[in-house]
């Protein structure tokens, strides 16, 4: 195929590879003349954001400029630009939106902003911020909308994202301009949070805010990140947690979860399941079948495959004490008839109420101390560590929890190792109960050995 010549002489600005790419698609449309017909052709890339090139291209006798182009996303939207390098540093301005704005009009307005470039003037400098940048809360619903929940992958932690910047960053900074965050700012914030949610939810927080400013930096260049080294809470050593929950410091917290109500089961549940905090809290009752066993879709879980949690009979007798509720099938609610969330605030409440009990049971004069820095997952690697104690062996504690294991494919039947799973389960409840009450299992141990002949 012979290249036409218009194409040839836009080769010295490096778009010759990607606009032959675009005139084999476009079936006949000259690109050496711009017109609307011209914009309306271009094809519409599978993801991200595709621009095309039409420098010295003429409208009406207008010749384009250098860097002027047509930039095409996904979504079909097109919008004009001008690209430029000024001081070392590539740049993209953005002109306006088509057909909002015309082709003729779109070049002239690029002649005027070639000839401040060709000035030594940056136009990004003194250009007005877009409303949806104005302040840090808009920003982060930008961030949510175009990429936490982008509509071909949003990602399995977006309630997550959506609820730290909602209750804990909006109403600390939201009210912020994107250009007026500092990082005391920043580190202000965080320092309410780890007094009020813990150690463990700053942390997140923070790099749920970092992916967020590093996100818009990519889409301004006059934004700078507020976010250094230094400004996590926890060290990268001791995120990589070993830390299980001993047998009395179960005896403390189980007792004080009867007491918290939906939070309080949902914890328990917790820890008799070996699941994570999530699937728990979105647990329905048309996912446990007639088997009892309970079903996890593969589209919230973490290996994309679906998981199967035979429930023991100290599990399924917490779930059924759950309090059935109209227009709401999930057994752990919120007041507003959704999953449960409130696990930063509800955890707060809990430790308070762990040490007052400690507290209560204390000689007076004596000091208590809280229990040692612990989360909610902790529950999960417990319950490995107490099905291991109950002789389970390490395979099928990997399937409860729904791991892969390596060099075996698996399979996600519903029915396949259920009943390795459920004697797991069942021996992990009696551990539990084994812990909470050690001299009636110790009693109970006695009668049996007394009565074998």
């Amino acid at each position: 195929m012979q290249i036409p010549a218009d194409i040839e002489r836009l080769a010295r600005y490096s778009q010759v590879n990607e606009l032959c790419g675009h005139y084999a698609d476009m079936r006949g449309v000259t690109i050496g003349k711009l017109s609307e017909e011209t914009i309306k052709r271009l094809p519409v890339p599978a993801k991200g954001n595709h621009v095309t090139y039409f420098a010295g291209a003429a409208i009406q006798g207008a010749k384009a400029p250098r860097g002027f182009g047509v930039r095409v996303t996904a979504a079909g939207a097109r919008a004009f630009v001008l690209n430029y390098r000024l001081r070392g540093r590539e740049h993209r301005f953005t002109i306006g939106a088509w057909p909002d704005w015309s082709a003729l009009k779109a070049v002239r307005e690029a002649h005027g902003l070639r000839q401040r470039v060709d000035r030594g003037e940056n136009p990004l400098e003194d250009r007005a911020l877009p409303p949806t940048a104005a302040n840090v809360a808009s920003m982060l619903d930008d961030f949510v909308a175009r990429y936490v929940r982008n509509k071909s992958h949003p990602l399995r932690s977006a309630d997550e994202y959506e609820s730290a910047f909602n209750r804990l960053v909006k109403p600390r900074i939201g009210k912020l301009g994107v250009y007026e965050v500092r990082r005391s700012h920043v580190n202000e914030m965080l320092d309410e949070i780890e007094d009020e949610n813990g150690l463990a939810m700053a942390d997140r927080t923070l790099a749920y805010l970092r992916k967020a400013f590093n996100w818009h930096a990519a889409r301004d260049d006059q934004f700078n990140v507020p976010i250094v080294r230094g400004m996590a809470r926890i060290k990268p050593k001791e995120r990589a947690r070993t830390r299980i929950l001993s047998d009395q410091e179960i005896r403390v917290i189980w007792p004080v979860l009867s007491t918290l109500g939906t939070f309080g089961a949902l914890v328990k549940a917790l820890l008799l399941t070996a699941q994570h905090r999530n699937e728990i809290a979105r647990m329905s009752r048309r996912e446990i079948g007639e088997d009892t066993i309970w079903e996890i879709p593969a589209e919230r879980y973490k290996t994309n495959r679906p998981n199967f949690v035979p429930l023991s009979k100290a599990a399924l007798a917490i779930i059924n004490a759950q309090a059935k509720i109209d227009d709401c099938d999930f057994i752990f609610p919120s007041r507003a008839k959704t999953p449960f969330s409130g696990f930063g605030k509800s955890k707060a409440a809990l430790d308070k109420a762990v040490l007052a009990a400690m507290q209560e049971h204390t000689k007076k004069g004596e000091k208590v101390e809280a229990l040692p820095n612990w989360t909610l997952h902790d529950l999960r690697r417990t319950a490995k560590t107490l099905m291991m104690r109950a002789g389970v062996r390490p395979d099928i504690s990997e399937r409860v929890l729904g791991r892969v294991i390596a060099g075996l494919e698996g399979s996600c039947d519903r029915h396949s190792d259920a009943n390795e799973k459920r004697d797991a389960l069942e021996k992990l409840a009696m551990m539990v109960e084994q812990i909470l009450n050690p001299m009636s299992s110790k009693v109970a141990a006695l009668g049996k050995h007394a009565a074998r002949p």
